[in-house]
């Protein structure tokens, strides 16, 4: 089940909240949705601003009032997105208004611990194989990195022509506990691609941030002892 579910969505509406929250008529509901999917494809996929991959965007939470969109960036390096002096987000939430026809309220949360979410794991391994790192070296020091920051287990998988080889094929590695048919265990999971100039190879992350309830921030209490950084807010 682990390999064909992703585990966000099994988990979604049970223990986990949704990354859109608003309500719509059903006549109003496949355009908002679409709106949705392009206010998250323009920030991920900027045209101009190349520095919006490596701020490391773990997920953009959207919801809906009667006047105005709020769009939540939660990102390990919010520098790189509000710019000097608050420059740049009012850029970007200048062109987003401008896409959707619609006001928006644009605010940018930092992530505390990076090393703990499955999608910037997987971007980062990401961005090493695009340098010419070997695929075993960065699945390890991954695992090693997430394991020392606190996780209960992580997982791996990759998928593609790994080092060049003619035929592709998957491998994956896997450290601690990873229950993924367990709702109340904490599982976030991130895809992404690499592109190498052999092709693209697809990165699967799954990391066991504890279970529901816990009040360690997705980490062990035990092993949790790295200098945790508080979380800053920025709203415009």
């Amino acid at each position: 089940m682990g390999q064909k579910v992703n585990p966000i969505a099994f988990r979604t509406g049970v223990t986990r909240g949704w990354c859109s929250r608003w309500y719509a008529s059903k006549q109003d509901f496949a355009d908002l949705l679409l709106e949705d999917r392009k206010l998250r494809n323009f920030i991920l996929k900027h045209p101009k601003k190349t520095q919006y991959k490596s701020a490391g965007i773990d997920r953009i939470e959207i919801e809906r009032t009667r006047d105005e969109v709020r769009v939540m960036l939660f990102v390990a390096r919010p520098g790189l997105i509000i710019g000097k002096k608050g420059q740049e987000i009012e850029i970007l939430q200048a062109e987003l208004q401008n896409l959707i026809g619609r006001r928006i309220n644009l605010k940018v949360e930092e992530v505390g611990r990076p090393e703990l979410q499955a999608q910037l794991v997987a971007q980062d391994i990401a961005q090493q194989l695009a340098k010419r790192s070997s695929f075993r070296r960065t699945m390890k020091r991954s695992l090693e990195t997430t394991m020392d920051a606190g996780a209960k287990g992580i997982k791996i998988q990759m998928a593609g022509r790994l080092g060049g080889a003619e035929m592709a094929r998957r491998e994956k590695q896997i450290a601690g506990s990873i229950p993924l048919s367990t709702l109340q265990a904490k599982i976030d999971y991130g895809f992404t691609e690499a592109m190498t100039p052999q092709g693209h190879i697809g990165i699967q992350v799954w990391i066991n941030q504890g279970t529901y309830g816990d009040d360690t921030d997705g980490a062990d209490a035990q092993a949790g002892q790295a200098s945790k950084k508080p979380k800053r807010s920025y709203k415009r």
